[in-house]
């Protein structure tokens, strides 16, 4: 080897030493023990950094995605008067840029009963051509059928609350709403059964187990509300946009109106989820730094052990330089290998998230996520390049930054105290 290659940085002979320093022998078996630890936790923490995160932005995803998928990005509401004009009103609110679908609709809570049980539920009355726009609802029906909706006085629901009533298609489900007719006698509460024309599956259990669609004619009877609707659910192109349309939107309507956003009704939900993915993060980084700290333990041993050959190194020619490079060249490879597994390791979890989580509930006999609990039917992973590329960049450089301090005390190690006990 020239003398040229070898004094260049980064030489050969650095990188072999560094090498050698990595392999274990019998005497250095305790170093190897300390370095695989660091190793092991580093990948580790990547790995549940990237997983717990790809989850987080999965749920948050999902919930925002199915939320907004059944409930209008903006909510118009009557003010003073109401809305017997909704026909009017829609189609004002129709003609503005960048809104996809407007659905006014009858809303009430009732009391639901099949065979098998009763249950609260949420009676929507919408029209068969916005409920048909629901890619929500009328991509997901298991059973029956949306067609004639309108005429076939019937219901759709939600599978968890046919599975709840012990309902099929083609079976009555009866509706008890609480404000009913004043007799003289009292108010009496007003009852009547619908035959079920079509079940549908949203995968969160809240929906599915609480919403029943009725044509909107039927559910202005059935609530007394012949002439009007209780609001105008408005959909946008772009939810993130609502807060530039809502003027427009209001403009359009030309009649005294509470307008209200997603964002104003899910606020504190969502602000929840936030803090909770920016502390989750916090925390989870603890576990890259205490492993980048037994990098610190690990190489300052090595440092320590190897005291004699760097003495050695050093009265053959090798400068300061040379000894730091091949210090921070072992450290480093510590860090790099175990980031480089441990994104291998989330990539692979985060793909195969809720084949693992059968398999654990399998295993336990436990339900590990209980739609009751966290409203959706399977557990979602959404891997975000911009993120995952943080917690790599933040692994490797704190396992950079372990190995300078170590490094820098063997290239400040003199020779002379190193032999002088030789």
């Amino acid at each position: 080897m020239s003398e040229a290659k070898a004094g260049r940085p980064f030489a050969p002979f650095e990188w072999m030493l560094a090498g050698r320093y990595l392999r274990s022998r019998r005497r250095e078996a305790f170093i190897s023990v300390i370095a695989g630890f660091s190793f092991t936790g580093i990948m580790l923490g990547v790995a549940t950094l990237i997983i717990v995160m790809a989850v987080m932005n999965g749920f948050r995803g999902q919930l925002l995605e199915k939320i907004l998928g059944i409930n209008g990005h903006v909510v118009v509401q009557a003010i003073d008067q109401p809305l017997t004009d909704f026909d009017v009103v829609s189609q004002r609110i129709a003609g503005v840029p960048g809104v996809t679908l407007v659905m006014p609709f009858v809303e009430g809570q009732v009391l639901a009963s099949g065979p098998s049980n009763a249950t609260g539920a949420l009676v929507r009355g919408v029209r068969a051509s916005d409920l048909a726009g629901l890619k929500l609802v009328s991509g997901t029906i298991r059973q029956g059928t949306l067609d004639g909706f309108d005429t076939a006085n019937g219901v759709a629901i939600g599978l968890r609350m046919a599975q709840s009533l012990g309902v099929a298609v083609g079976d009555r489900v009866t509706l008890v709403s609480p404000k009913g007719n004043v007799t003289a006698l009292g108010t009496t509460p007003r009852v009547k059964s619908y035959p079920v024309t079509a079940i549908f599956e949203i995968g969160m259990s809240e929906y599915d187990g609480t919403f029943v669609f009725l044509p909107l004619a039927e559910a202005q009877r059935f609530f007394a509300m012949p002439d009007n609707v209780s609001a105008i659910d408005v959909f946008l192109e772009d939810p993130d946009s609502v807060g530039a349309m809502r003027d427009s939107i209001v403009v359009a309507a030309e009649r005294p109106a509470l307008v209200t956003d997603w964002r104003q009704r899910n606020v504190t939900f969502f602000s929840a989820l936030e803090v909770e993915r920016n502390v989750m993060f916090m925390i989870l980084t603890l576990i890259v730094l205490v492993a980048a700290l037994n990098i610190i333990s690990g190489m300052t041993m090595l440092v320590k052990d190897k005291g004699r050959d760097i003495a050695i190194l050093r009265t053959m020619g090798a400068t300061r330089g040379a000894i730091l490079r091949v210090f921070l060249i072992t450290g480093a490879s510590i860090g790099f290998a175990g980031t480089v597994a441990g994104f291998v390791l989330g990539l692979i979890v985060c793909l195969n998230v809720e084949e693992i989580r059968q398999f654990v509930s399998w295993l336990t006999t436990t339900e590990l996520f209980s739609p009751e609990l966290y409203y959706l039917s399977r557990l979602p992973a959404d891997i975000q390049a911009g993120e995952t590329a943080t917690v790599v960049v933040m692994a490797l450089l704190l396992s950079f930054l372990a190995t300078l301090y170590p490094a820098w005390r063997a290239a400040r190690l003199d020779p002379v105290d190193a032999l002088r006990y030789e």
